[in-house]
């Protein structure tokens, strides 16, 4: 037989994404509807970020920066094309209406009104394209006697009972130091958006998303309405002590590190006091539930908290560990970058940038077997994809002029 030259291995094809060939117009801003958008990239929708020419997303300028790039931005801004378009000049309003055609998704954070008074409302995108699913995110939805009011993560902070619960019990009510109520709003946001794509599989018809703010953040704080409606209970402020599991807290070490021990399961609480040489305590009759060993925070405490500060933090995590006892390091993002499961995980991930060269951020929320997402770039410049976008449109280059000449983009 004639010698068969050796052939190179194909490489696999690489899966379809789970979103491709969803479309998504991002027209929001800080930063709850821009994370939605995000999300739903990291998966394969095409997002297309729709900014004011003369005001960007304020996420640019959020935050450090190097070189003169915002970094909050690479990180939100990530698997999205930017183009500008100011959507209260006719020009722009048109230009909206045909990207609306082709899309399956807009995702907005307007006060409501203002699509309206650009003639941008439900009823003009919807005949422009009966599909459409217009995701609404406000600080207080579309109705209401606050609806008309600014609404920021802060407010609802405050306004769902978190704040209220969150602190030292002698001490003011306490708010996130970061962006809690828009990031669990934008996780809402995309299963909304998810949820009414799954829908209109079935009807082939779009709907309105209306998110507010407030109300996410309700709902993850438990059952703390229903407690109320029923006995008439309100929670107080008990610092990083539990009212429903004891002993759970953050404790220092001989070396002066911290570390979080919870003891959700009763085994585990078991298993802690054995560990730190109190297994007494096990056999007394408020043990047998985490609401009763609660009412004994002090007593379970100092037992815990005495035999980890007598030790240094590697010493107590071992110990712990061998105990199958739950336990964790109170880590800054200095930690987290080299902890052993993120790397493992691949949860803080390197994106190539153009601008800024290799860069880490945190990777896509879940992974997928069959159609992982991917960072496919960072975030982008304002309007790098302007021209792009529009001649995708069918516009002609002085279609796109006058437009421009218009101040539409």
């Amino acid at each position: 037989m004639p010698h068969q030259p050796h052939q190179p291995p194909v490489p696999p094809t690489p899966p379809t994404p789970a979103l491709s060939g969803l479309r998504v117009l991002d027209l929001a801003t800080l930063f709850a509807g821009p994370l939605a958008a995000t999300l739903l990239g990291d998966f394969g929708a095409e997002v297309i970020k729709v900014e004011h020419p003369a005001k960007p997303d304020p996420s640019r300028g959020h935050g450090p920066a190097k070189d003169g790039h915002g970094l909050w931005w690479k990180f939100l801004g990530r698997n999205k094309r930017t183009i500008t378009l100011d959507l209260s000049r006719p020009g722009g309003r048109r230009t909206l209406l045909s990207l609306a055609a082709s899309a399956d998704v807009i995702v907005e954070n307007f006060r409501p009104g203002t699509l309206e008074k650009w003639d941008l409302g439900w009823p003009e995108l919807s005949a422009a394209n009966p599909r459409l699913v217009l995701a609404r995110v406000t600080g207080f939805g579309q109705f209401g006697p606050y609806a008309h009011r600014p609404g920021f993560g802060t407010l609802a902070e405050a306004m769902s009972g978190f704040a209220a619960i969150t602190g030292e019990p002698d001490g003011p009510p306490t708010l996130p130091p970061f962006g809690l109520a828009d990031s669990i709003a934008g996780l809402a946001t995309a299963y909304a958006v998810l949820t009414a794509l799954a829908a209109r599989d079935r009807t082939g018809q779009g709907q309105v998303v209306d998110m507010a703010l407030i109300e996410p953040i309700l709902t993850v704080l438990g059952p703390h309405p229903t407690w109320y409606d029923q006995l008439g209970h309100v929670q107080r402020r008990t610092g990083n002590r539990s009212a429903n599991n004891a002993p759970r807290n953050t404790y220092r070490t001989a070396d002066g590190t911290w570390v979080a021990v919870s003891t959700s399961a009763q085994s585990v609480a078991e298993r802690v006091m054995r560990l730190v040489g109190r297994p007494e305590l096990i056999e007394e009759p408020w043990f047998a539930s985490g609401a009763d060993r609660a009412r004994h925070t002090g007593i379970l405490d100092e037992a815990v908290g005495s035999w980890i500060a007598a030790r240094p933090r590697d010493e107590v995590l071992a110990a712990f560990e061998k105990a199958e006892a739950a336990i964790a390091p109170v880590q800054d993002v200095r930690d987290v970058m080299t902890d052993p499961q993120y790397a493992a995980l691949d949860t803080v991930t390197t994106v190539d940038d153009p601008d800024l060269g290799p860069l880490r951020m945190q990777n896509v929320l879940f992974r997928l077997s069959d159609t992982p997402g991917a960072i496919r770039w960072a975030g982008r410049p304002h309007g790098a994809d302007t021209d792009t976008v529009l001649t995708g449109l069918g516009l002609t280059p002085a279609e796109i002029t006058a437009l421009r000449e218009e101040g539409a983009v």
